[in-house]
């Protein structure tokens, strides 16, 4: 026990020097006036004021719909990979894990030539003739959405992947024997069995897109406000950092409710036994 505690001593002090000590001041910061005085009134600023309300129901649906993207792409990639040799499933690995090798920041500027006004995806469908004028695929919430899946779309494939390699092979053979074609297979035995990673890879995803700051400046402009972006706004611009802490908090309050709802909605339903096995 003893050597227990003197192991963890050095990792337990670095958290709370660097992590806990900050987080509880900033929480008694939030709770304070311009006058330093103990108040309630930034809460209230954020429950009274339809702007914030706004930004966090916008803050939550572009998380949500990063969420669903990373789904609907990730999937076929985790499925491929659990029936690939080990060799390409390597590869692909590899593939997917590689652009997070390079800075956030030069991948969102990749974005930018691709999907700019005068980006390539613009120029080879006017010079095809099929739009007259540049798309809008930046500076608005769909950008923003595409680059936050970019961003975050490997942890829904891992996750998803690694619930598909714990699938026994002979539950398929059984499904086949018992008359279920490839589609029924895929929804009563593949789907929920993913389950967990599915909801591993949600929550991270999820709670990674609600404190997202670089994306969602680079490919959102000045024109898609966010909970992060307005904080930062607050503290570094405004200097108001009373209302930046309570905004910050409001963030992390909302995000850990939600991840908390949607776990307990999902393993309390129809598939609560594949969690607990």
């Amino acid at each position: 026990m003893r050597t227990a505690v003197l192991l963890l001593a050095p990792a337990v002090a670095v958290l709370l020097g660097v992590f806990v000590l900050p987080m509880l001041y900033i929480l008694l910061m939030s709770f304070q006036n311009k006058q330093e005085h103990i108040s309630l009134v930034n809460y209230a600023t954020l429950v009274q004021d339809p702007y914030y309300l706004q930004v966090l129901w916008r803050t939550i649906k572009l998380s949500l719909l990063t969420v669903l993207a990373c789904l609907v792409f990730g999937y076929p990639v985790a499925m491929y990979m659990a029936q690939a040799s080990s060799k390409m499933r390597g590869i692909v690995t590899f593939l997917i894990i590689a652009p997070h090798l390079v800075s956030v920041v030069i991948r969102n500027f990749g974005w930018v030539i691709l999907l700019g006004e005068k980006g390539l995806i613009n120029n080879v469908l006017m010079q095809a003739g099929l739009i007259d004028k540049p798309l809008r695929l930046m500076y608005n919430e769909l950008g923003v959405v595409i680059g936050l899946t970019d961003s975050f779309m490997v942890y829904m494939v891992l996750a998803i992947a690694t619930s598909m390699y714990q699938i026994d092979v002979s539950l398929y053979k059984a499904a086949g024997i018992l008359g279920a074609g490839k589609l029924r297979t895929f929804l009563n035995v593949v789907v929920p069995m993913t389950l967990p990673g599915m909801l591993a890879g949600s929550t991270l995803v999820f709670s990674l897109s609600m404190s997202s700051f670089v994306t969602l400046a680079l490919m959102g402009g000045t024109s898609v406000k966010v909970l992060p972006v307005i904080a930062y706004e607050k503290i570094m611009t405004e200097l108001n950092w009373q209302l930046g802490a309570s905004i910050s908090f409001l963030l992390l309050f909302s995000t850990v409710a939600l991840v908390t709802l949607f776990t307990r909605l999902v393993e309390t339903k129809r598939y609560k036994e594949v969690f607990s096995s």
